[in-house]
């Protein structure tokens, strides 16, 4: 398996991740308007699984370091294979949830309270797990975040000032939302044995937690999708047939979604060894810096925002890079 000791290597990897998880929104765009996110996410949390599978049996297995996908399974203990897949069902109804949390009350607020909160609380979830790097620039880092994604939300909301009617009940859910995203990575995290020694003996490698993780994401799923198909937050339910007709393009666009999603999945638990848990998720969740690109500059989100919308967007970015920058000094 491919191992990662270097720093600067997985500062690296971390911001390939944070590329990934900022980009594979873009595949649901190539869907098309029509294609619900609810069909959507059929093929999204199957090219996860997929994507985790490729991996285990390539760069997880091959080389003399470590264990082989085969052979990690041989040797991992029910409790720790369990831990992994909690992760991905509580990532699951978070991310599923994110959704439903701006259907109810927009981008802005949606983001605010549920990613900007993911991003921070899960900084200091994981630093009081496992306490790598300073804890000055890690918390300065994380007040750049919060001003970051309040500038976020104020440019949004210069963008649309429709008042949204179930604003509360959407923001209760980013909380929510922000929580379990906060956390998913710490039960993946203490499934992974890092170091390979006796003493942990049953753990598994990263790439095997990645496939725990896409597995509990597939199966729940079933669970949690299903309900929002026959319950949306917004337009009419779904069944089955509604997902059969959809075209070659969009079930490819959903697969090749979940598969640069998982991707970063798999990047920012490599870097975990050489950086930490904390900066690893710090650097590779910064996806909003990345969406926000997408949305500026490609999909031209803001063209027609008020005057002075472009020097508030201007100033997010720059807290974005202050706080990138922080994290990584925060482990020299």
């Amino acid at each position: 398996m491919f191992m990662v000791d270097s720093y600067p290597i997985a500062v690296l990897l971390c911001f390939c991740a944070m590329v990934c998880w900022g980009s594979w929104q873009n595949a649901q765009v190539l869907a098309g308007k029509t294609w619900r996110f609810e069909l959507f996410y059929w093929d999204y949390a199957a090219g996860i699984l997929v994507m985790s599978l490729v991996a285990a049996f390539t760069i997880g297995s091959l080389g003399t370091e470590g264990r082989t996908f085969l052979d990690d399974l041989a040797q991992a203990e029910p409790w720790y294979a369990s831990m992994a897949v909690l992760g991905g069902v509580i990532w699951n109804l978070g991310t599923l949830s994110l959704v439903a949390a701006i259907s109810l009350a927009g981008m802005a607020i949606a983001f605010t309270f549920g990613g900007g909160l993911a991003w921070v609380l899960g900084i200091w979830v994981q630093y009081a797990d496992q306490p790598k790097g300073n804890p000055v620039l890690l918390g300065v880092g994380s007040v750049t975040i919060v001003i970051a994604v309040l500038l976020s939300m104020t440019a949004f909301r210069r963008l649309s000032r429709q008042q949204r009617k179930n604003t509360t009940k959407g923001i209760v859910l980013s909380v929510l939302v922000g929580v379990m995203i906060s956390v998913y990575y710490l039960f993946v995290q203490r499934s992974i044995d890092p170091d390979f020694l006796p003493a942990s003996a049953g753990r598994l490698t990263n790439y095997t937690a990645v496939v725990f993780f896409s597995l509990g994401v597939f199966l729940s799923t079933f669970l949690y999708n299903s309900y929002f198909m026959k319950r949306p937050v917004e337009g009419e339910p779904l069944g089955g047939r509604d997902y059969l007709k959809g075209t070659n393009r969009q079930h490819l666009a959903g697969l090749i979604g979940g598969m640069i999603w998982c991707c970063g999945n798999i990047l920012t638990f490599m870097a975990v060894r050489a950086a930490g848990p904390a900066i690893s998720y710090g650097l590779s969740i910064a996806a909003p810096v990345v969406a926000a690109i997408w949305g500026v500059f490609v999909w031209k989100e803001f063209k027609d925002a008020p005057a002075g919308t472009n020097s508030i967007l201007a100033a997010m970015f720059g807290f974005y890079l202050v706080s990138l920058v922080l994290i990584t000094a925060a482990r020299f």
